[in-house]
């Protein structure tokens, strides 16, 4: 082996760092996956579906109603639900129907949700910072009518994709 094949070698192996780098900077701060776990999102994401996060979208937007997130909960979990209230907004829920700051708010989702009033966690409104978020299954969820509203700084990141199992890939908008 010889000087001109050392180098070579050496600029191959730096091409390959820098390029391992910037794929793990990437999936640290950019974009991440997550399995769905359990029925709390049915039917929009099941059970086992692979989801891809964009990590980068709320530092660079803004959170919007009826997002999907991912955000951790209890310093060793995190969940998947969908954003309904957004800080200053008052929430209920009355004969199926969601009521945002006393209007009328239509969802086009097939489920059935109970009487609810933001007033039963303590609040008149949405604090500054904090989300509203339920899952799509909302006779079977983990969500902010027990749980509490969701702190910003707690989102790990929007859903944008299922992929996995693949013949279910969708784009989540």
């Amino acid at each position: 082996m010889d000087l001109r094949d050392i180098k070579e070698f050496v600029k191959d192996f730096i091409k390959i760092i820098v390029l391992i780098t910037i794929i793990f900077a990437i999936y640290m701060w950019v974009v991440g996956t997550q399995q769905v776990v359990g029925s709390s999102m049915d039917n929009t994401l099941k059970n086992g579906d692979v989801i891809v996060l964009s990590k980068i979208s709320y530092r660079l937007g803004d959170i919007e109603r009826f997002d999907i997130i991912s955000f951790y909960y209890d310093e060793t979990k995190y969940l998947v639900k969908r954003v309904i209230g957004l800080p200053g907004e008052h929430i209920a829920y009355k004969d199926n129907q969601l009521y945002v700051n006393g209007e009328y708010v239509e969802e086009n989702y097939d489920f059935i949700t109970e009487d609810f009033d933001l007033k039963e966690l303590g609040y008149d409104v949405i604090p500054e910072g904090y989300y509203f978020v339920l899952g799509d299954n909302r006779e079977n969820s983990l969500d902010s009518r027990e749980i509490g509203l969701v702190k910003k700084e707690d989102i790990i990141g929007e859903v944008v994709a299922r992929i996995w199992p693949i013949i279910d890939f969708k784009i989540i908008s």
